[in-house]
C-alpha cells in the first residue's frame, strides 16, 4: 500500500467526503481527487497538513518505520 492507498482508505475509514479532506488543505474536491487518482501530486506542506489532521507522522504515512 503506497501512501495515496493510505490516504484514500484514512478517508474512508472516517467517513470523510473528498470535499471534507480538500478544506484541509486548502484545495477543491476535484483538486484533491486529482491526488487520489494520481493525475496531481501532493505537496510536502499539503502531506504534514495531513498528518497533522489524522495525527500521524510522515514515516507512518509513507510506511517508514
Amino acid at each position: 500500500m503506497d501512501y495515496i492507498d493510505k490516504l484514500i482508505s484514512l478517508r474512508i475509514d472516517r467517513d470523510l467526503t473528498q470535499a471534507d479532506v480538500a478544506r484541509v488543505i486548502n484545495k477543491s474536491q476535484q483538486g484533491y481527487d486529482h491526488i487520489e487518482k494520481r493525475r496531481a501530486r501532493l505537496t510536502i506542506e499539503d502531506m504534514i497538513r495531513l498528518c497533522d489532521f489524522y495525527q500521524m507522522t510522515p514515516n507512518e504515512l509513507l510506511g517508514y518505520e
